[in-house]
């Protein structure tokens, strides 16, 4: 689900983020690496799943213009029956 956390972001910057992750999902990056080469190592978690900024800047996206990006939708399900199944 998300957060909401590029609204207000301009077009440009979203679609920027986009293809950032979009990068970072095909090149199946989730850490940053670097080894200068005497012994030690450093690494670096991203800040953000690429699969949750692609998700927020979609989101964003068809928040800024629904006719170019789509609408958002809800879905609800509903089982009736009571909880006996729960």
């Amino acid at each position: 689900m998300t957060k909401g956390i590029f609204i207000g972001l301009s077009e440009s910057e979203l679609l920027a983020i986009r293809s950032k992750a979009v990068a970072l999902i095909t090149e199946g990056k989730t850490t940053m690496s670097y080894s200068p080469g005497d012994g030690s190592s450093f690494s670096k978690q991203f800040s953000m799943k690429p699969e949750d900024m692609l998700a927020e800047a979609k989101h964003a996206l068809q928040l800024l213009n629904p006719a170019e990006y789509g609408k958002r939708t809800t879905v609800l399900r509903t089982k009736w029956g009571g909880f006996e199944n729960f």
